[in-house]
């Protein structure tokens, strides 16, 4: 067991374990840390913790101190030199006819290096805007292209459900989702439904894809010739997560439809044709 604490470097972020070197940390509390860039500004979001030696990926840095007041002003002076190089990196950007969307501009808190986020359909030559950049600020100037899902991520918002974006709360990382999971969940496939502020697929289709496909493997398909206690029928519609299927049953001329648990139907053909692709 280890002792460590968690610490953000911003809040849409990772939580990255550090040593706290002795120091006892609380929630919120800010600091100064070492990190492979150098000394960087954070936040605590985990307080001291035990942690099993597996769970931690060695070696672990430092907390170097909390941060006093003269590393706070610095701070915020820091966000306000990035608001300026905003501004001034987007005339640079329409001098150059640039075919690119700037997004963040991100200090290091020490000065050394100041890096620029953008997105782009391509490849960018951005080297004579470097240039113009680096003689400006006369320190190291860095230009990352990000996706979509980043774009938005540092950008901020709400979704659909009125809450704070995921990627912007709590997401650390962006994991694969596919539209085969919001065919599993029944979900409409429109677009509009499916779609977050990033333009694609949400996120959120993600967190129940396990228990949906989980489900679905001990089910019968829609279009499944199924025996039960009226007789045989076809399976109609299935509501997953309750386990429940209707069934529709010939009854003399006509059809009736019934719900059944689906541990109290029997198989008797299965349609793989519809089968989740």
């Amino acid at each position: 067991m280890k002792e460590v604490v968690g610490i953000k470097f911003k809040k849409p972020g990772k939580i990255y374990f550090f040593d706290p070197a002795g120091l006892k940390l609380n929630l919120q509390d800010m600091v100064i840390a070492d990190t492979a860039n150098g000394e960087e500004f954070a936040k605590i979001a985990m307080a001291n913790k035990l942690m099993p030696d597996e769970k931690i990926v060695e070696p672990l840095r430092k907390v170097i101190r909390l941060a006093n007041k003269k590393d706070i002003r610095q701070n915020e002076e820091n966000k306000a030199k990035e608001r300026e190089a905003f501004n001034i990196a987007i005339e640079k950007i329409k001098k150059h006819k640039l075919p690119m969307k700037l997004i963040d501009v991100e200090y290091k808190f020490d000065r050394t290096k100041i890096l620029f986020y953008f997105t782009a359909d391509g490849r960018i030559d951005f080297r004579e805007l470097v240039k113009d950049l680096a003689a400006i600020y006369k320190t190291r100037i860095e230009l990352r292209q990000i996706g979509v899902r980043d774009e938005v991520k540092r950008i901020g918002g709400n979704g659909v459900c009125g809450r704070e974006l995921c990627c912007c709360s709590f997401l650390s990382d962006f994991e694969a989702v596919s539209i085969k999971m919001a065919k599993e969940q029944n979900i409409s496939l429109n677009p509009s439904k499916i779609s977050g502020n990033c333009g694609r697929l949400m996120c959120c289709l993600k967190y129940e894809s396990d228990v949906y496909e989980e489900k679905l493997k001990r089910l019968p398909n829609v279009g499944a010739i199924v025996k039960t206690e009226d007789g045989e029928g076809e399976v109609d519609n299935i509501e997953t997560l309750k386990e429940v299927v209707r069934v529709k049953i010939k009854d003399g001329d006509g059809y009736f439809y019934k719900k059944y648990n689906a541990k109290d139907v029997k198989i008797i053909k299965n349609n793989s044709l519809s089968k989740i692709d």
